[in-house]
């Protein structure tokens, strides 16, 4: 299995102004833009952290999936949440030939924490030999920053500010996150059953 992201999150989804406003940093100079190139990094790895912490991914995008084989010939459980849309099904051959699946083969069952491809009827298609099914489809809570639910959103805007306050210091340890955020991100946590408990 192999997930790839076709598309970033757009520049006119994320909160760069509000990011600015959230600083306090100076309006009504020529140099106001110097800075957006920065703020925008510190937005994208605030949401690549809390997408990694909490297994969701927050604005909508385009992801592509590779598959050597189905979880099982009726479904497959979709590695990203929530899935939005899946814009295509392919059965790919081994010289990379695609060929489309018909949509009124299988059905998205839409979940916030697994997501599923389902067969219609019968099983879903088998790749090539040699080769794979790729799915090519749509992630994420909401189309811009904006619309996110507002824990979520103060989340982000919380851990780009930490990013930023201390981009100096190198002796922050690997996956340090500011309580606060943690505490707001945790009901969002995808669950994960582990041997007759959650975790």
């Amino acid at each position: 299995m192999m997930l790839t992201e076709r598309s970033p999150i757009p520049v006119a989804a994320l909160p760069i102004e509000a990011f600015r406003a959230h600083l306090r940093l100076g309006r009504g100079f020529s140099s106001d833009t110097l800075q957006d190139t920065l703020l925008e990094g510190f937005l994208r790895a605030a949401y690549a952290a809390i997408e990694s912490r909490t297994g969701k991914t927050l604005i909508i995008r385009a992801f592509q999936l590779d598959l050597q084989r189905w979880d099982s010939h009726g479904a497959q459980t979709l590695p990203v949440a929530p899935v939005a849309a899946v814009d295509r099904i392919a059965q790919v051959d081994s010289l990379g030939a695609e060929t489309t699946v018909a949509p009124d083969r299988y059905a998205l069952h839409p979940d916030t924490q697994h997501s599923q491809i389902v067969a219609r009827a019968g099983a879903l298609p088998n790749p090539p030999k040699g080769g794979l099914i790729r799915i090519d489809l749509q992630a994420g809570m909401a189309a811009t920053h904006a619309d996110l639910p507002a824990d979520l959103a103060q989340a982000v805007m919380m851990l780009a500010t930490h990013f930023y306050e201390h981009r100096e210091d190198t002796g922050l340890h690997r996956g340090c996150m500011p309580f606060g955020v943690t505490s707001l991100i945790e009901r969002y946590r995808t669950l994960r059953l582990r041997l007759g408990a959650t975790s």
